[in-house]
């Protein structure tokens, strides 16, 4: 596949079949995950791949739980807004969002297979989110679909981690949780803000220099 397709087709994608993720694919995400770079090389990284129905069926009303805290909490007023103007189209790519996600919690113990990342020393997570991102590419490669989430760190990391035997006392964090699974929809490039509206050249606000109103890469 060519790089350039990967990154512009590579967005989340909760909605995916019960077809399990065959092993050979699985080694090549873990793979293309444990060659991304880290700070100092210290690969101060763990993964953990989920497919046991036991294990997500621990998961699953955890991660519903953080869900609907999720919604309550952080996103409360932008929902509120998105249902008051349900025809904005602003509020369209919300409320798909949501139900995207909505979805995927529903649908939690159906997903084939998760990874679950974990970090030490990595405040920022600027070492184990490039691993991360090659993972969700390879699997790109492999037609497989996903989708990152960090909210059973967020609102529910004890009871993840007791969860998952995570020894408690070794300083390894829960960065995120990726599902993986041969997608219901299709792949298509994700629409977004052009760049020159989000990118600014040597000052901010300053003009970056550039137009690109139109994505560069369109597979045609």
């Amino acid at each position: 596949m060519d790089v350039y397709e990967a990154l512009y087709t590579t967005r989340a994608m909760r909605r995916v079949r019960p077809d399990p993720v065959p092993r050979d694919v699985q080694a090549r995400i873990l793979d293309a995950a444990i060659r991304a770079p880290s700070g100092g090389n210290s690969q101060s990284w763990r993964f953990m791949l989920i497919d046991d129905p036991a294990v997500k069926g621990q998961l699953g009303p955890l991660y519903r739980e953080c869900m609907a805290e999720l919604w309550a909490g952080p996103y409360r007023e932008r929902i509120d807004r998105a249902k008051a103007a349900p025809h904005d189209p602003a509020s369209v790519a919300l409320l798909r969002v949501v139900a995207s996600a909505d979805y995927l919690a529903a649908h939690f113990e159906d997903v084939p297979l998760f990874l679950i990342a974990f970090s030490r020393g990595d405040p920022t997570g600027g070492s184990i989110f490039p691993a991360i991102w090659s993972a969700q590419l390879a699997a790109r490669a492999e037609g497989v679909g996903s989708a990152l989430t960090t909210v059973l760190g967020i609102f529910r990391a004890a009871q993840t981690l007791a969860i998952l035997g995570v020894p408690p006392d070794r300083g390894w964090e829960m960065a995120c949780c990726v599902s993986f699974g041969y997608p219901m929809g299709r792949w298509g490039v994700a629409v977004r803000k052009p760049a020159h509206e989000v990118a600014y050249r040597n000052a901010w606000g300053a003009d970056v220099g550039l137009s690109i109103p139109e994505p560069l890469w369109t597979g045609e």
